[in-house]
């Protein structure tokens, strides 16, 4: 069924740090200005100034001693903030928001990573976000130990490049990482309707094309969607 763009799109990008979302994103980014569509992209933890607090306590390797619940609590201290000043006013504005994670990576980390399981994290997200679902996500599942190996690396060039310190998680055992993986695994297999997997090494234009053919499968004729982008410009 295809998107109403009166109602806006909600689009989501999931997987590990390392998986590739970062790239994919921007290259999404480029094709939608291209083709004139109305969006919005924004990440979690993160894209709001009280998000970007909670990201530089959460991300940052000298945040020790966090219980498995605080950390949960944050996460979604961020969400509900970055809904209500980013997501919710471009959905009702008739836009396309592409957010870097949203509670996937929440039922993934915490969930599945830190042994909270997934009910905990399914209710806060009903209670906290108003059970708000994306209309499409993109799960990237590349290869566990080259994504790993790569974020590694990427905190690694940033710590020394800027000073920026993200790599609290990428300090985890990979025993972590797996029960991540595995949980993606099992959100996709619960929901196949909402969640496009994308497995295996392959090249950026090769999962940019994949990705473009399932948005272009949900978002249906693009002429809507222009129009509706002319309009906001000719409004400003």
């Amino acid at each position: 069924m295809a998107a109403e763009p009166n109602k806006g799109f909600f689009l989501t990008f999931e997987g590990l740090d390392g998986s590739g979302k970062t790239t994919q994103i921007k290259r999404l980014a480029a094709w939608l200005t291209a083709q004139e569509l109305p969006h919005v992209v924004t990440r979690q933890p993160g894209g709001t100034a009280t998000g970007d607090r909670i990201r530089n306590l959460l991300l940052d390797s000298k945040s020790a001693g966090f219980s498995p619940r605080t950390e949960l609590a944050m996460m979604f201290a961020d969400r509900a903030q970055a809904i209500q000043e980013v997501i919710a006013p471009a959905l009702a504005a008739g836009q396309i928001v592409v957010c870097d994670r949203f509670t996937d990576s929440t039922e993934a980390y915490q969930g599945g990573g830190r042994n909270l399981g997934s009910e905990i994290v399914l209710e806060l997200h009903q209670l906290l976000c108003g059970g708000l679902q994306p209309d499409l996500t993109i799960l990237l599942l590349p290869d566990l130990a080259a994504s790993l190996a790569r974020a590694r690396r990427r905190n690694t060039r940033e710590a020394a490049a800027n000073g920026t310190d993200e790599s609290r998680f990428e300090r985890e055992k990979d025993e972590f990482f797996r029960r991540v993986h595995d949980k993606y695994r099992e959100i996709a297999a619960r929901e196949p309707v909402r969640v496009v997997a994308i497995e295996g090494d392959l090249n950026v234009d090769q999962v940019h094309a994949r990705v473009i053919t399932a948005i272009g499968e949900r978002l249906g004729p693009l002429e809507p969607w222009q129009a509706r982008s002319k309009k906001s410009v000719t409004s400003a």
